[in-house]
C-alpha cells in the first residue's frame, strides 16, 4: 500500500504513531461488512454472522491469502476431528470447546513448523494475531456442529470462507486502495448503501435459484 498517496488525514493520524497500514485496514472495515451484508441480503450467502468473515478476510489481508486458506482449512478440519472424537464425552459445552482450541492450537503449530521445515518462511512467520482470528473461528464451527449438525456447518464454513476470499480480492483491487488512500471520507457512502440493503424486500439470488421451477410456471 506504500506505493498509493495518502490524504492528509491518514498522513495526521501515521504523524500520531498510527501505523499506514493499519489505518487503511481499519478503514476497509466498513466496505468489507458491507460487502458481507450484500452476500447476506442480497445474494442469501448466510455464513458464520457478518462479523466473522469480516474479520477472517482482515486476517486473510494481514497474512496472504495462500496462508491464510491454508490455516483455515486446518482449524476447520482439526476442529470437526476433534468435536467428532470428544462428542461421547460427558463434559460441559465450555470445557469441549476449551479442549478443541487446544488441539487446534497445536495443530495449527504443526502447520507451522511444517511451513518452516519446507522453507515455507512466509507461513512460518506469520503473525500471532491473525492467527488467533482465525484459530476462534472454531467456537462457531463447533456450536454450529453441535446446534445444527456437521454438515451444514461445514456449508456456514464454506460460505464464510466464500465471502471472504471476494472481500479479500475486492479490496485488495488497486482502484479500492487508491480512493479509501486518497479519499477516506468515502467510506461514509458504506452507511446510505447499508439502509438501502436494509430495506431490501425482493427475494435473494439463492432463492431465485431454489425455486425456478415454480417461478417459471407464473
Amino acid at each position: 500500500m506504500q506505493q498509493y498517496p495518502f490524504h492528509e488525514w491518514i498522513h495526521f493520524f501515521a504523524n500520531q504513531g498510527v501505523p499506514e497500514e493499519t489505518i487503511i485496514l481499519l478503514l476497509m472495515m466498513p466496505l468489507i461488512a458491507t460487502i458481507v451484508a450484500f452476500f447476506r441480503q442480497v445474494i442469501g450467502i448466510k455464513a458464520f454472522g457478518i462479523y466473522t468473515p469480516s474479520i477472517i478476510t482482515v486476517a486473510f489481508l494481514a497474512v496472504g491469502i495462500k496462508y491464510g486458506i491454508a490455516i483455515y482449512i486446518t482449524v476447520i478440519a482439526v476442529g470437526m476431528i476433534t468435536r467428532t472424537i470428544t462428542k461421547n464425552l460427558r463434559i460441559l459445552y465450555l470445557p469441549r470447546v476449551a479442549i478443541t482450541i487446544t488441539i487446534v492450537s497445536l495443530a495449527t503449530l504443526g502447520t507451522l513448523v511444517i511451513g518452516g521445515s519446507l522453507q515455507r518462511t512466509g507461513l512460518a512467520t506469520v503473525s500471532i494475531f491473525p492467527l488467533l482470528i482465525i484459530i476462534t473461528l472454531v467456537e462457531k464451527f463447533v456450536a454450529t456442529q453441535i446446534e445444527k449438525g456437521t454438515k451444514t456447518a461445514l456449508l456456514l464454513a464454506g460460505e464464510t470462507l466464500l465471502i471472504a476470499l471476494t472481500s479479500f480480492f475486492i479490496v485488495r483491487w488497486p482502484f479500492i486502495i487508491q480512493m479509501i488512500a486518497l479519499y477516506p471520507w468515502s467510506i461514509l457512502l458504506t452507511i446510505p448503501i447499508n439502509i438501502l440493503l436494509g430495506k431490501w424486500t425482493g427475494l435473494r439470488v439463492s432463492e431465485l435459484l431454489r425455486f425456478r421451477e415454480i417461478l417459471k410456471e407464473r
